[in-house]
């Protein structure tokens, strides 16, 4: 799908407030949404975090979801543990996590969290680095372990960040193989991708996964306030996934908080911004639960952003955003685990 860059700016904020006129039309429908876009909310009780359609899987999620690689680096793994429960117990049922985060503690701590009845709370999803059948297929029997869970409800290939990946994961004896038998092994429900590099390997993922005939459930890529002034996703990917009817989980509304260093726009604005386009989800790091309570705050109280709010904000992040200055995922290999840990494509071994 062709964009115009004729006006990036102006052609952000068109299609981001009437993304966000339509989901306020819709949440102010009475009785049960019927919409299949991912923006429409599923119906909620006053005060509660929303819920959203994950795309056309008929599933339900959290507007707001808990990410997966802050789990594990409290020092006490207690407070791991209180942060997930209090999500869960607050209203946010979508739980993101990946096989290689801080060693596999973090898929530890969140399987332990979920004892005690809390697993029932949660959709719980997982990536993997695997590239290979066999890789991928190894790597998840380590995720089910650690999740102390029989399934899994969403698994990604995760971190597809090269122009080869898409060949490698489709190709013979691929990733994907091994992700579809154990989806009809019922080790897993859902199957998708993540990557926050460039916009074009998504498109190239979705085209090659078109010839093979196979389509994603869900799409995890970068959405946040800088996004739309460089390499944008949601200028770029975000049509096309709404076209397909495919899940769409935004990341890094804050960079990691990397967006916030730029000094032009709060933590709070990032998460109503990502909340406001056309999304399943947006995952959001928590370190403790003053961070959960400021989540699900937001979420409870969201109402879209008007065509004037946005307009305003992404001219005030315009001048910090067009070099991709504070998106370092886009920029850097500050956050690619596999570019520094090349061996987890090709093996299920944490260390080396």
């Amino acid at each position: 799908m062709k964009t115009s860059r004729r006006s990036m700016l102006g052609g952000a904020v068109a299609g981001a407030s009437g993304w966000m006129a339509s989901a306020c039309a819709r949440s102010q429908h009475a009785g049960p949404q019927t919409s299949s876009s991912s923006s429409s909310l599923a119906s909620a009780s006053p005060g509660a975090v929303p819920r959203r359609p994950l795309g056309s899987t008929g599933e339900s999620v959290s507007a707001i979801g808990i990410g997966g690689a802050h789990m594990g680096t409290q020092a006490d793994e207690q407070e791991s543990i209180r942060i997930v429960r209090r999500a869960l117990d607050s209203g946010i049922t979508f739980l993101d996590n990946c096989w290689d985060y801080n060693d596999g503690q973090s898929e530890e701590r969140m399987g332990k969290a979920l004892a005690g009845g809390y697993r029932q709370k949660a959709f719980l999803m997982t990536k993997l680095d695997g590239r290979n059948k066999e890789a991928a297929a190894r790597q998840l029997e380590q995720s089910l372990r650690r999740l102390r869970t029989d399934t899994i409800d969403l698994v990604q290939v995760h971190e597809v960040i090269r122009l080869e990946d898409p060949d490698r994961v489709f190709g013979p004896g691929g990733a994907i193989e091994a992700l579809v038998a154990a989806k009809n092994a019922g080790k897993l429900r859902y199957i998708g991708f993540t990557g926050h590099k460039d916009p074009a390997i998504h498109l190239k993922m979705l085209r090659i996964a078109d010839e093979h005939g196979f389509r994603f459930d869900t799409v995890q890529m970068p959405l946040n306030v800088m996004d739309p002034h460089f390499k944008s996703f949601e200028r770029q990917v975000l049509p096309v996934l709404l076209e397909k009817k495919i899940g769409v989980l935004a990341m890094k509304p804050m960079g990691s908080g990397d967006i916030l260093k730029s000094g032009v726009v709060s933590a709070r604005e990032c998460l109503r911004y990502s909340l406001s386009l056309p999304v399943s989800v947006v995952i959001t790091g928590c370190e403790n639960e003053r961070d959960v309570d400021q989540a699900v705050s937001v979420a409870r109280s969201y109402e879209p952003m008007t065509r004037e709010e946005v307009a305003a904000l992404l001219e005030r992040t315009k001048p910090k955003a067009t070099a991709g200055e504070f998106e370092l995922f886009k920029t850097s290999s500050k956050y690619d685990g596999t570019v520094k840990n090349p061996g987890w494509l090709e093996r299920a071994e944490i260390k080396g």
